[in-house]
């Protein structure tokens, strides 16, 4: 047996014995093995101890069957599992260093595991949950905070910005947080792992992390133009091809969802525990690769810009515009987010 490592009879069983066990890196949610079985390399998975660790298993193990339908596999094989000791051991793939257009090829497979989920699987996973009345408040306050005034339809605008992404359309299966790092590039196309965050709702939730900057994520992006073009075009064709039929409109409500949410400017641990976009005018912090007020400038340019034109968001956008030029205006040192990916993400 490998020291450290849960591998009951059962999968012993099934699986044969695992040797040559090396350990990976992981979030302080789980602990993760390379190990070698009698018929192939696989990883083994265990959730660590939590208040809420059995659903992040139930989760994960609901995502990777509910995917694991799709025609051309986005996911690793599910080889076993064992409930009790919240394990998974799934297929072992290989990571190779992203092309710099990575986008392209991660965007088409998203689309793909969106499309696996089926009106029936509702109850397989919970609902997305967006954004509230108490984000809409935070981010009014920030505005006034910086000294920017908030044009009289703009409240109503966010309320009803909330109210649609709340009744979203679509069942589509939500990776939750499909970061850098939890892509795969392999030599058979991107796989995604790690889907303790998993949900059902509108794939637009997380096509809008190309534009928006991957919002749960350590590792913020910002793709030129063209390149962003092209994976939104990618992600639309293999959405197309796989549910036949085209994708709905609403990515500018997508960011705009994105950017209130103050516990999107910090990591998984530290959300739901104050209002970080407070924090703006007082202090900066860092996470992965750019920090809070990088994150927000960007943001903020992304939705100025979005929601332009749109009859819905105007005043929000004329908003997030002046909210930006607010945060440049004061702190003109900041810097865009960076535009490639990290070369060991």
């Amino acid at each position: 047996m490998v020291p450290g490592m849960t591998f009951g009879n059962g999968l012993w069983a099934g699986l044969g014995s695992p040797r040559s066990a090396r350990v990976l890196e992981s979030s302080p949610r789980s602990r993760v093995w390379r190990v070698e079985l009698p018929r192939t390399l696989a990883v083994v998975k265990q959730l660590v101890d939590g208040p809420d660790a059995d659903e992040r298993y139930a989760r994960e193990v609901a995502a990777l069957r509910i995917a694991a339908r799709a025609e051309t596999p986005v996911v690793p094989a599910l080889l076993a599992t064992d409930p009790g000791e919240r394990v998974l051991v799934l297929e072992h793939l290989e990571h190779r260093r992203p092309s710099p257009d990575w986008i392209v090829a991660y965007a088409a497979s998203l689309a793909r595991l969106h499309a696996t989920a089926r009106p029936q699987d509702t109850g397989a996973l919970p609902r997305w949950q967006g954004p509230d009345q108490a984000d809409i408040a935070s981010f009014l306050k920030l505005a006034a905070d910086l000294h920017v005034p908030v044009p009289p339809g703009v409240p109503g605008e966010l309320g009803d910005l909330v109210d649609r992404l709340a009744r979203a359309p679509g069942h589509a299966l939500l990776h939750g947080d499909p970061c850098p790092g939890n892509d795969l590039h392999t030599d058979r196309g991107v796989r995604f792992i790690d889907f303790e965050q998993a949900s059902l709702g509108s794939g637009l939730m997380e096509l809008a992390y190309l534009r928006i900057g991957f919002p749960t994520c350590w590792c913020v992006t910002s793709a030129s133009v063209p390149l962003l073009e092209r994976a939104e075009r990618a992600y639309r064709a293999a959405w197309r091809g796989a549910t036949g039929s085209d994708l709905e409109e609403g990515l500018a409500d997508s960011c705009a969802g994105w950017l209130i949410r103050g516990d999107a400017l910090v990591e998984r641990a530290r959300r739901e525990s104050t209002d970080h976009l407070a924090r703006i005018p007082d202090q900066d912090w860092t996470w992965g690769t750019a920090t809070a007020r990088q994150r927000l400038v960007h943001r903020l340019g992304v939705v100025s810009g979005t929601a332009a034109g749109h009859p819905a968001m105007n005043g929000v956008s004329g908003l997030a515009a002046g909210m930006r030029q607010a945060l440049l205006r004061r702190w003109p040192a900041l810097r865009p987010v960076p535009a490639q990916r990290p070369p060991d993400a």
